[in-house]
């Protein structure tokens, strides 16, 4: 029985694989497709589910989902159905709209250990859209209920397994802060962060400078981590690690907004008067 595209959209999303929708939006003239068509469309730029056309629009659709998937962004493809050397390479007749949105995997925040700071962060990075994984022989779902998954069986970190785009954040509290460090550096893990003193973080990288790791390596590590907001409690720990974790991941500046408008406003004045 052939799946449907919703069954089929839930499934790639389950197994966290990026993929494309792409739905027809417009039409004009002799076209296969109708408004409201859609069509899935994998990370390899084939199309697993729907329909928005046959080779006349196909190909350019698979083409375009592909770059939204690696950019990020949604694009309007218009694809000329009606010109056999610049179209879609065949006349067909007409011309039509096509709105591709890219469904991106939701990230993952890795929280190694627990404790109030632990706790506080599990809070923020699912309210930020993250999918949070507790790892810690501690943890239950009383004090976790945010997390998409605890692991408590994992004394040697082998299910530690971040991927590119994920977060790593140990707050070991110094129990095992250092191993967990070095199976997170052994991943392709995008930002690596270490919830310590700056004494117990200079011991932590000195270990890890001591167990041959390169500097180029243990510079993914941000220790102490997260951004100076003069915090004093766990919670406010928990928001500047998940602050960092925000500049990281959306490019910010750190400025303060005010400070940044003004800073603009004095690049646009110096470009003005280097122009008279």
């Amino acid at each position: 029985m052939a799946k449907d595209i919703y069954e089929v959209i839930r499934e790639l999303q389950q197994h966290g694989r990026p993929f494309a929708v792409a739905t027809v939006v417009e039409t004009v003239g002799s076209v296969s497709a109708k408004t409201s068509s859609k069509a899935v469309i994998d990370h390899e730029g084939r199309v697993v589910a729907g329909w928005v056309g046959g080779g006349c629009a196909e190909s350019g659709t698979c083409e375009k989902a592909l770059a939204c998937m690696r950019s990020g962004q949604t694009a309007v493809l218009d694809i000329d159905l009606d010109d056999e050397m610049l179209g879609a390479g065949m006349p067909c007749g007409g011309s039509m709209r096509v709105y591709v949105e890219p469904i991106m995997p939701r990230p993952s925040l890795w929280i190694m250990g627990h404790g109030r700071i632990a706790e506080s962060i599990c809070i923020l990075g699912d309210l930020l859209g993250l999918q949070v994984i507790v790892n810690d022989p501690g943890v239950d779902w009383d004090r976790y209920p945010n997390a998409s998954r605890l692991i408590t069986d994992d004394i040697d970190y082998q299910q530690l397994t971040p991927l590119a785009g994920d977060y790593v954040v140990i707050a070991t509290q110094h129990k095992g802060d250092h191993e967990s460090i070095k199976k997170a550096l052994a991943s392709a893990a995008g930002y690596i962060a270490l919830i310590a003193s700056r004494k117990r973080s200079r011991l932590v990288l000195d270990y890890l400078r001591d167990q041959g790791f390169a500097e180029h390596d243990i510079a993914r590590v941000m220790a102490p981590s997260g951004l100076d907001l003069g915090a004093r409690t766990p919670e406010e720990i928990a928001l500047c690690l998940i602050s960092e974790i925000v500049l990281v991941r959306r490019g910010g500046s750190g400025m303060r907004m005010r400070d940044k408008l003004i800073h603009e406003q004095q690049q646009q004045r110096r470009l003005r008067a280097a122009e008279v």
